[in-house]
């Protein structure tokens, strides 16, 4: 496995934990970044998908696509633009943009693997 790939596949069992924590235990995590309790379904629903997405990324570095380690990356980098946005517009806690920072790390991380990798070949 490519030193790009891992970290997508690394990034893919974040999103798998973290999806499967917000499907069977959101007030946890939600108390854990000072959020009130939730009984709204919405919060199992965005697990639903950060779950599915992190299958996604999972599989993708199985099978060391490439093209998407590179749009992983932009994908990432935007969360933390929009959250941070929509922190400082008053959408949201501020708490949030620590998520947009986790994905921003991990995109970093992916670009840094992918460019040493470009130098190798």
């Amino acid at each position: 496995m490519s030193r790009a790939a891992f970290t997508v596949k690394a990034f893919g069992a974040y999103l798998i934990v973290l999806g499967a924590v917000l499907i069977v235990l959101p007030n946890v995590l939600l108390s854990v970044f000072g959020f009130p309790a939730t009984t709204e379904v919405w919060i199992r629903v965005v697990g639903v998908v950060v779950f599915d997405l992190g299958l996604g990324y999972w599989f993708a570095a199985q099978a060391d696509a490439r093209p998407f380690f590179f749009a992983t990356v932009y994908g990432r980098c935007f969360a933390l633009v929009a959250f941070t946005a929509f922190a400082l517009l008053g959408f949201i806690s501020p708490m949030l943009v620590l998520f947009g920072a986790v994905d921003f790390a991990g995109g970093m991380w992916t670009l840094l693997a992918l460019k040493a990798e470009r130098r190798a070949a």
